[in-house]
């Protein structure tokens, strides 16, 4: 059976739903997306598994097409991308992957830390203050930013309360997200490789889950709180 991926019907359809979203369209094509929609779970499905050879994901998610209106001032009421997320077993790893799939070569992977809460933000910051050789170490890493870049995400312009301004490692400590992404053509997302490149991209990540799942499940001392 051939490698499930996403192909170039997926992205036309999307195309032609930027320019009809509505309801009336999306109810008189939907047999065609729902097609899509099956190419496009098999795919997650296969990433998942992929995944699950080098890593523990206790699950997928493929989020739905409709969007959320009722507290946005864009009243569109389909989204014109798939999105879908793999979450790492819980409590003793940490981080997530995300894969989204949109026309005009807006795809993109992303990993990390979206929105931690309060105690594991203090705990990655109380980490950085007291030592953050290790983590420049993998990040800066050739082969690790040759995938990942530099991190992305929200972060304060001074630092947090309670931190030293003047601290060497201000520029992490006052950081909100620590998320990477990898953009994606519309040519490399429907090329026959494209499932095994995000594999390869995920599995590259790890240095960085590794690290963090060991601060998020320790305290200062390196004793377990797990």
């Amino acid at each position: 059976m051939a490698t499930p991926k996403f192909n170039k019907n997926i992205l036309e359809f999307f195309k032609t739903l930027e320019k009809n979203n509505n309801r009336d369209w999306f109810n008189e094509h939907k047999p065609e997306f729902k097609a899509n929609e099956a190419v496009a779970k098999s795919a997650y499905k296969q990433i998942f598994d992929n995944l699950n050879a080098h890593d523990q994901i206790e699950k997928f998610k493929m989020f739905r097409i409709y969007r959320d209106v009722r507290f946005s001032k864009n009243k569109l009421p389909y989204k014109t991308h798939f999105g879908g997320s793999f979450s790492r077993k819980k409590p003793e790893l940490r981080g997530g992957y995300y894969l989204h799939v949109q026309p005009n070569n807006e795809s993109f992977i992303a990993t990390g830390f979206w929105e931690p809460n309060k105690e594991d933000l203090l705990r990655i910051r109380r980490e950085f203050e007291q030592d953050d050789q290790e983590i420049r170490e993998i990040i800066n890493d050739k082969t690790f930013k040759k995938v990942w870049g530099e991190f992305v995400g929200n972060e304060l312009k001074t630092a947090p309360r309670d931190f030293d301004k003047e601290h060497p490692a201000i520029d992490l400590i006052r950081k909100k997200q620590f998320i990477f992404t990898k953009k994606y053509s519309d040519t490399e997302v429907t090329s026959a490789n494209f499932i095994d490149n995000v594999d390869t991209s995920f599995k590259a990540i790890r240095p960085f889950f590794d690290y963090m799942s060991d601060v998020l499940t320790t305290n200062l001392n390196g004793e377990s709180i797990i």
